[in-house]
């Protein structure tokens, strides 16, 4: 009975003192989060309950990697179950009596398949990372001490109930297989033998699992707590909204992220819920193509830098106990001693060069964490100048990261504030601005391309002011109006709308840039003025349906114009095609006997979710044999032009479009099919490069489409690839 009361005693001192310490790392913690910006997230709990339900349950972003899903999946349901067996094992190891469960035999052959199948599955997840050396997957002590903290635990587990069989003197049993086994195996223990041990295993049991409980906020298993409430807190509005600044505060001392504390809680929070899978460094086109950009390495820098600076501000060290754990020093970038230079990598796609750098590159400074930049420190230039904003990164990631508004934002720092931006995109922006187009070319050859058509007798293309009583819009867009290439695109779009009878009109020279690119590179002042010049000339004409051929116009007008006062229906034209082809006002008609695959656009694919308007429109048409790349539609990988990256050369690593046409060649098609006029041009110059140009053509949809309702014979001049 003594010895019972002092079990017992121990116990709460012991349990007590790790449910303090473990709710000291997350209060020091949250108390990092609470310098963020206050954000308003606006409520909405039973429009986010369901999609937390199917995320955090359900477990469907990381089925996406179907092994990898499943392991986490026994060990995530796994650990749910072992919660009643846990308080089971304590309780009776503090009174003598099991728990009061109906069936125990039967829970406790759950408990004992459960243990089994997350230690087969911790066995999985260490192969993975050392026997497969799965590139995403960091190497080291840090990432492999949770497998020790797990392992144990199980352990501890089966052999306090093996050895409670032997003190209990309890025979053999086909309902407790694992811990039967271990008690036989030790069968020749004397009881009194058998009760040390027994004591032993139990105190191991609840001491691994206290130390793994005060580890956990810790390290970047905190994800067990934050990633919930992350999903939970995920943004509601459209994934191709970026956040407006307010360009008249004059209170505002910086625009953009310039220090830590100008991320919202929100973004902070994004931080503290990574997991360090790598997946999204091993979707992202920059980093899998040599460039300096890993976006999981972005989050864990920004949070390792929070961290650091979150408790020099508020003096709570982010350590418990801080003497088990060290003060240790800040952490800052020395990228230029390790850039991954010139492609290194293996095969189409390689992010093991882009690792190596962030890891070699992540060291230990002596500046004190409030004297440190975000960029420069923290981030580099070249990796804020790498992103092509797909969003790839965001689509694979587990616990609903946000990467590319904090690229924008510190994108915008450097533009707004310091009047940073490479020679290139200055130059595309300063063209913007003067001409309203990025290549420089007057404003008055915006309309060049339709008078050209009504010299060769083609269709006209009316104005507003030719057609008053327009029903749509047609938004050209820069690269419809200027880029030869895809003038050939809009020729064909147009010639199909005037077959479908649609009442359309243009602006001509009235029609000004989208403001994508300036708002993805960071020039937000300019964004807003287009914006707004935009809007005003929409409600001249009384616009109240728009179609564009160009996804980042089709994703601004759509997305981000009706937060400045302007709404309308906004189609792109694989809609508009799609659903002319459905009502039979198009008929596909003439065989177009081509393989082809077809490459998503991620403003149109990832932002607006348009994946099976494109591929209606070239399964109608007669004589397609339509193959899908390895990397299609959800998981469809980035042509390279995104973000303002259409206007900037890359330096570093493998061109993107290259790597992208690669993949596209791999089914060996006819055609490259697309529905955006950036990605055409991408995937035609990769054609180039690798020489296939004779070979494999890259086509627009509305081309193939015009070739099957007009025949190829029937096609206009300058309408099709020559």
């Amino acid at each position: 009975m003594p010895g019972a009361i002092v079990q017992l005693i121990l116990f709460i001192g012991v349990t007590g003192l790790g449910i303090y310490l473990f709710a000291k790392a997350v209060y020091h913690r949250y108390s990092y989060v609470k310098l963020g910006q206050p954000v308003n997230l606006g409520g909405q709990l039973k429009k986010r309950i369901g999609p937390f339900l199917i995320e955090v349950f359900g477990q469907t972003k990381l089925l996406k990697d179907t092994k990898s899903g499943i392991m986490h999946l026994v060990i995530f349901y796994g650990f749910i179950i072992l919660q009643f067996g846990a308080i089971d094992i304590i309780v009776k190891g503090l009174s003598g009596h099991p728990l009061p469960i109906p069936g125990y035999e039967a829970f406790g052959l759950l408990q004992e398949i459960t243990v089994a199948a997350i230690l087969l599955a911790m066995g999985y997840a260490a192969y993975r990372r050392y026997g497969e050396k799965i590139k995403r997957l960091k190497k080291g002590w840090k990432p492999s001490l949770v497998v020790f903290f797990i392992c144990g635990l199980m352990l501890s587990v089966l052999f306090t109930l093996g050895f409670d069989r032997i003190r209990e003197g309890l025979e053999a049993s086909a309902l407790a297989p694992v811990s039967s086994l271990i008690a036989s195996a030790f069968g020749w223990l004397s009881p009194g033998s058998a009760v040390v041990l027994y004591g032993i295993c139990w105190w191991l049991h609840l001491v691994i699992l206290l130390s793994f409980l005060v580890y956990v906020p810790q390290s970047k298993h905190f994800h067990l707590i934050t990633a919930p409430l992350n999903i939970m807190l995920k943004r509601q509005e459209p994934a191709g909204r970026l956040r407006r600044l307010d360009l008249e505060d004059e209170e505002a001392e910086s625009l953009g992220l310039s220090k830590i504390e100008d991320l919202t809680q929100k973004q902070m929070l994004d931080l503290y819920a990574c997991v360090e899978c790598g997946r999204c460094t091993n979707a992202c086109p920059a980093s899998s193509t040599g460039k300096m950009l890993s976006p999981m390495h972005l989050i864990v820098k920004l949070r390792d830098h929070l961290t650091e600076k979150g408790a020099a501000v508020t003096g709570k060290s982010p350590w418990v106990p801080a003497f088990v754990f060290g003060e240790g020093s800040a952490h800052a970038m020395k990228a230029s001693e390790h850039q991954p230079g010139a492609w290194s990598g293996s095969g189409t796609t390689d992010i093991g060069p882009t690792m190596n750098a962030q890891k070699q590159s992540w060291v230990q400074t002596d500046k004190k964490p409030e004297d440190m930049e975000l960029v420069g420190d923290v981030m580099t230039e070249e990796e804020i100048w790498s992103c092509t904003t797909c969003r790839n990164c965001e689509d694979q990631c587990p616990v609903a990261n946000e990467h590319v508004d904090k690229i924008i934002d510190l994108r915008r720092q450097l533009v707004l504030m310091q009047g940073s931006m490479p020679h290139d995109g200055q130059r595309a922006m300063q063209n913007i601005e003067r001409q309203g187009n990025p290549w420089g070319i007057s404003r008055n050859d915006r309309v060049k391309w339709v008078q050209e058509m009504d010299q060769q007798g083609q269709q006209c293309v009316p104005t507003v002011q030719e057609n008053p009583d327009f029903e749509v819009l047609l938004f050209v867009g820069s690269m419809g109006s200027y880029d030869n290439r895809s003038r050939k695109i809009m020729r064909s779009l147009v010639r199909l709308m005037n077959q479908a009878q649609v009442n359309f009109a243009i602006l001509g020279n009235e029609e000004k840039n989208s403001g994508d690119t300036p708002r993805r590179l960071g020039n937000e002042f300019l964004f807003q003025q287009l914006c707004e010049e935009n809007i005003k000339i929409f409600r001249k004409y009384g616009v109240r349906q728009i179609v564009t051929a160009c996804p980042h116009t089709y994703n601004t007008l759509k997305n981000e114009y009706p937060e400045f006062g302007f709404e309308a229906q906004v189609l792109h034209h694989s809609e508009l095609l799609d659903q002319l082809v459905r009502e039979r006002k198009l008929i596909p008609s003439h065989e177009v006997k081509e393989r082809i695959t077809y490459h998503d656009s991620c403003y149109l694919g990832r932002y607006n979710n348009v994946y099976n308007q494109p591929r209606n429109v070239l399964k109608a048409i007669p004589g397609v044999e339509l193959v899908e790349m390895e990397r299609s539609r959800e998981n469809g990988m980035c042509c390279g032009a995104g973000g303002g990256m259409m206007w900037m050369e890359e330096t570093a690593g493998k061109r993107v479009n290259l790597a992208r046409t690669e993949q596209a060649l791999e089914v060996k098609p006819a055609v490259i099919s697309s529905a955006c006029p950036y990605c055409l041009t991408m995937i035609e110059d990769g054609t180039k490069m690798k020489e296939v140009e004779e070979t494999v053509k890259a086509r627009d949809i509305a081309e193939l489409l015009e070739e099957s309702v007009f025949g190829a014979s029937a096609q206009v001049p300058g309408s099709a690839v020559s």
